[in-house]
């Protein structure tokens, strides 16, 4: 880890320190580096800004960023998709008795059974986290654009969605097969997300706001009304991105069961890595917003997932409060999409997951550079660089996997 000092402002204030957990700033890029130091200039922002070592540019805040705010939220420093994040599942079934004809139907069937990329399902589904929502908070009718979304919410739970989301077949060092799904909160994160960025930026004057809009980077006071509905919609984002979760685990769970005769009644981790918590910190309760970051509170399991094709993670953590008590949510893209797209080819990425014996579900293989291999930084490097974070007490060997 090292820490960039902060700087004088003609303000007579100073920026806040930025703690990255990379060996030196050449590791971060240009895009990334600049947004970081917008933070550290961000008039709400405290005590420090905190790098997870799989940062990258993203829009506002970099992914893997940590900020700390005390009395304002900031819609562009939790991202576009709310609860995004990943749940996991060890089985009692031993992964030698999976032969790879059954592994292949599994996904085969999957793919028919879970919506992927823009898909979503024919029908609604039961969704208590919005039946819960309407019940408890009929005054956010108010925000008709986005309560009107709440019907279709109802046919994109259980989707898997499309970018790096993924279910994955895996086996851990004890030969167990294991589950993992990569999903997030889907169109309704993002229009809330979006909805109340725009509230945020409509109303600079009304807050004043000097800050920057080309920082994209605008507040909502908390205690403001538009603040308290902020949460209670990105509270049900987060909780719709685990319920859809749960659901597709359970949807695997039945399609082995009918595939393989085992019934799988493991319980399931989830672990978040978009939102913004409440959380008390040296005696002071403070706003702290990971972005592509996951909480790691002392002995907090935690789950950090690497690229397709290479191992993953389950961790525990440190509970360090230079972070916030926080730390990466996976390896981190080492490259954009679109330079990923030009230097790995179909053939290319399929040929390196053949090697591996890896099983491979995607409906669209002509997109599947995007997510190769060699597009993300390597997972050993990225928790290596964590040491201070989090321990890893699991490592997992991917053997099938479905992209969006």
């Amino acid at each position: 880890m090292f820490t960039i000092q902060p700087e004088k402002l003609p303000n007579s204030r100073e920026t806040l320190p930025i703690k990255v957990w990379l060996p030196g700033i050449e590791w971060l890029e240009e895009g990334c580096l600049q947004q970081a130091k917008n933070l550290s200039r961000y008039p709400y922002a405290v005590k420090q800004i905190a790098l997870m070592a799989d940062t990258h540019q993203g829009f506002g805040m970099p992914i893997g960023g940590v900020m700390a705010t005390r009395d304002v939220v900031v819609p562009n420093a939790v991202g576009v998709d709310i609860g995004c994040g990943v749940a996991f599942c060890e089985s009692s079934v031993d992964m030698q008795d999976i032969s790879k004809s059954l592994l292949t139907d599994l996904v085969s069937k999957i793919m028919r059974e879970i919506p992927q990329g823009f898909n979503h399902h024919k029908s609604r589904r039961d969704v208590q986290c919005i039946k819960e929502f309407k019940r408890k908070n009929p005054e956010e009718k108010r925000h008709e654009q986005i309560w009107k979304e709440l019907d279709a919410a109802l046919y994109q739970i259980g989707t898997l969605g499309g970018g790096n989301h993924f279910i994955e077949f895996q086996q851990n060092e004890k030969g167990k097969l294991c589950l993992m799904v990569h999903s997030g909160s889907r169109n309704i994160g993002y229009k809330i997300a979006g909805y109340f960025n725009r509230i945020a930026g409509n109303n600079k004057n009304k807050w004043n706001s000097d800050v920057p809009k080309k920082h994209e980077l605008d507040f909502i006071p908390i205690e403001c009304d538009e603040g308290q509905s902020y949460l209670k919609w990105m509270n049900l984002a987060r909780a719709f991105a685990q319920e859809s979760r749960q659901m597709m685990m359970h949807t695997i769970f039945s399609i082995f069961e009918k595939q393989a005769g085992i019934r799988i009644e493991n319980s399931i981790l989830d672990v978040h890595h978009n939102d913004v918590n409440c959380e008390k910190n040296e005696n002071e309760k403070l706003w702290i917003h990971r972005k592509g970051a996951i909480r790691a509170n002392k002995d907090e399991l935690g789950i950090v997932p690497g690229a397709m094709g290479r191992k993953s993670y389950i961790v525990k953590g440190k509970g360090n409060q230079d972070s916030f008590f926080s730390c990466s949510h996976g390896a981190g893209r080492a490259m954009s999409r679109k330079q990923a797209k030009k230097q790995f080819d179909q053939k290319y990425v399929t040929g390196e997951l053949d090697e591996k014996h890896i099983i491979l579900g995607k409906s669209k293989l002509s997109d599947v550079g995007e997510e190769a291999p060699g597009a993300y930084k390597d997972i050993d490097f990225v928790l290596e660089q964590q040491k201070d974070l989090l321990k890893p007490v699991q490592v997992l060997e991917g053997r099938a996997v479905i992209k969006g």
